[in-house]
């Protein structure tokens, strides 16, 4: 459930916003809104699928103004599941630019997560080294992780560019979202394990239980290679 603080932030979104109800009921009609989305595409064979969170809160809301229901759906998010830069990211991040590597992101994502990553970097995806051709997120295919659809898509957009599934290392803290269907295509995988609060080792399903990254890293900083190493 919300805590105590989130309810009061959320109670003054709602307000500024003009929006009548509770943080509960809100919250509780946007869950339950997500769940019969979901099961609406699985009816329509999508294994993993994932919701157009704009099309939720329309519904929810009673609001078809998609403008103003993206700038409530932003501030909501903020509070309720707030990103913070792992330690290391900018230095790794700035490494791989420097040596000329393609970077590219397979999320499951909204439209507002592009703009807290870019609020969190301080600046553009595509600044920072982010190719957008190899940026994909899970809303605009209504498939999600731990579905392959992405990851396949990413393979073929590197295949194009003579770029070997064997030669891309994707990192991830979870085994079952990121590291199942990473090695699946073929990937090189580094599961990272440097913050408890969103590691996800799902020991308790099979399709994990053996399954082995090829390294684990416990900071981002551990991407970083010299290239003056023979």
């Amino acid at each position: 459930g919300l805590s105590r603080e989130k309810k009061r932030r959320i109670a003054e979104v709602l307000q500024r916003h003009g929006i009548d109800g509770t943080p509960d009921n809100i919250n509780d009609s946007l869950k339950r809104a997500i769940e019969n989305e979901h099961e609406t595409l699985r009816q329509a064979g999508i294994e993993s699928p994932e919701v157009d969170i704009v099309r939720v809160w329309e519904m929810v809301l009673g609001n078809s103004d998609a403008i103003r229901v993206k700038a409530f759906a932003l501030e909501y998010e903020m509070v309720v599941n707030p990103i913070y830069p792992m330690p290391g990211l900018e230095a790794a991040l700035s490494s791989c630019r420097a040596q000329g590597r393609l970077l590219g992101i397979i999320s499951n994502a909204q439209f507002y997560t592009s703009l807290l990553l870019e609020r969190v970097l301080g600046t553009s995806l595509e600044a920072c080294g982010f190719d957008p051709q190899l940026t994909f997120f899970s809303y605009r295919f209504r498939s999600a992780k731990p579905s392959g659809f992405m990851f396949d898509k990413a393979a073929e957009v590197l295949s194009r560019r003579r770029v070997l599934p064997a030669a891309v290392l994707y990192v991830g803290n979870d085994m079952r979202n990121d590291i199942l269907p990473a090695k699946t295509v073929g990937f090189k995988t580094a599961l990272f394990a440097g913050d408890l609060r969103s590691l996800r080792r799902r020991a308790d399903d099979a399709r994990c239980r053996r399954l082995m990254p090829d390294v684990v890293i416990t900071d981002l900083r551990q991407l970083i290679v010299d290239t003056d190493d023979p």
